[in-house]
């Protein structure tokens, strides 16, 4: 089996909405619908509005911790970084991890996404 989806429960659909359009763009995802983004593997990442929005993430609380996409280099992590900050969103610093580096996106509901490239 491989992976299909993941479905992300947003508190603010509208809100979140162009941050992760920046992301999945940034990562190699084409937009499919409104809300709904696909990679080359047909796996799809959909972004829907909570019925019932909870606060926000908690680092180690139940639920999602985060989500990895893997990335060909430190090259291709630095480049979703600038994509990232050129759409306007707030990016951190790169992560070393010994010869591993990682890039922990933050969503508007404090969701994370990791763009990690092994050594």
């Amino acid at each position: 089996m491989t992976f299909d989806h993941v479905v992300l429960m947003a508190s603010d659909l509208d809100a979140s909405l162009p941050w992760w359009e920046a992301v999945m763009t940034a990562i190699g995802f084409r937009k499919t619908r409104d809300h709904v983004w696909v990679n080359e593997a047909d796996q799809a990442v959909d972004l829907k509005q909570a019925d019932e929005p909870e606060p926000g993430y908690r680092r180690y609380g139940p639920g999602m911790n985060h989500i990895a996409f893997q990335a060909k280099s430190r090259a291709e992590v630095e480049r979703v970084r600038a994509e990232v900050a050129a759409a306007g969103f707030e990016v951190p610093e790169i992560r070393g991890f010994g010869e591993t580096v990682a890039l922990f996106l933050k969503d508007p509901d404090g969701m994370r996404v990791e763009v990690v490239a092994y050594a």
